[in-house]
């Protein structure tokens, strides 16, 4: 049962980066910008990554959100210091 829930996850996952890569594709070259939203609520972003993005996913407190845009890739991070908040019940 795992393993037939891992391959559907993986699926999943390996269908949605291809749906990015093809609405990026369907774009003007001169228009793309390999990140946005997929189906208006999915986020990707394929640009190489930067310190200052990775951060602003990952630890960021002016971000009320617990799940942000992920820095690079398919799909959510997590704001760490936003679960640190509330863990702490703040």
């Amino acid at each position: 049962m795992k393993r037939r829930v891992n391959q559907v996850l993986r699926g999943a996952v390996l269908a949605l980066t291809a749906a990015t890569f093809a609405a990026e594709f369907r774009t003007p070259a001169e228009q793309r910008t390999w990140h946005g939203h997929l189906f208006g609520r999915i986020p990707y972003d394929w640009r190489l990554p930067t310190l200052q993005r990775i951060r602003d996913r990952w630890w960021n407190p002016g971000e009320p959100r617990l799940f942000t845009d992920r820095a690079f890739g398919v799909g959510w991070d997590l704001n760490l210091y936003r679960l640190r908040q509330l863990a702490l019940g703040r």
